[in-house]
This record gives C-alpha cells, structure tokens and sequence, in this order.
C-alpha cells in the first residue's frame, strides 16, 4: 500500500503532466528524486524519445557536503548535454515534487548552464 505521500505526488504529477507536454521544439525536463541522489531527463513527447540523461551516480563517487551541491552539478551536466544536443529551451517538469531544494538547485543550474525555461 503506497503512502499518503507518494499518493500526493502522484497526484500532483498528473496534474502537471496535464499541462506540461514536450515537443521537438520544446523538449521536457524532467527531474526525479530519491532518498540518495537526483536524475534529469530531457524527452521528447512526440517520439517518446529521451534525447539527454545526467543522475549524481555520473557525477562520480565524491560524497557531497549537501546534496544541493550534487543537483546544482547535475543541472549543470543536463544543460552542457542538452547544449551539446542542440536542444537550447525546454519546458520543466518539477514531477510532482515542490520547488525548492534539490529540484530548485537543479533548476536554477540549469538556467545557468544554457537552458531557457
């Protein structure tokens, strides 16, 4: 039986989902958070396609002070790739999490790094 908390991401999640819809123009950026490290993913919704990847296992096996430190690192990573990838504006999708924190570092990393969302 799943918690009252993942049920309410859930369902935040489908409610963004509603709204949030990747193009080739526009590809999503979506973020996923575990108890230990942090993922992003820039996906193509028309094609089903997942044109970038980074994670915080990619960023090597230094423990971080903060893991605000590795999401800030794995925005950064996300947007040097998605540059790489000719993707330069994408739409970002907090996946039902709120935005602060992890996701907020990523976001704002990103940004940094080339992204415009």
């Amino acid at each position: 039986m799943a918690t009252a908390k993942t049920d309410r991401r859930q369902r935040l999640k489908y409610h963004i989902r509603k709204k949030v819809h990747g193009t080739a123009d526009r590809p999503r950026l979506s973020v996923f958070r575990s108890n230990t490290n942090i993922y992003a993913q820039v996906i193509d919704d028309e094609t089903g396609v997942t044109l970038v990847s980074a994670s915080s296992l990619d960023l090597g096996e230094k423990k971080w002070n903060t893991n605000i430190e590795a999401a800030a690192l794995v925005g950064k990573k996300i947007a040097e790739k998605a540059v790489e990838a000719g993707v330069s504006a994408v739409v970002f999708d907090r996946n039902g999490y709120l935005y602060h924190g992890k996701v907020k570092a990523l976001a704002e990393a990103a940004r940094e790094g080339g992204l415009k969302f």
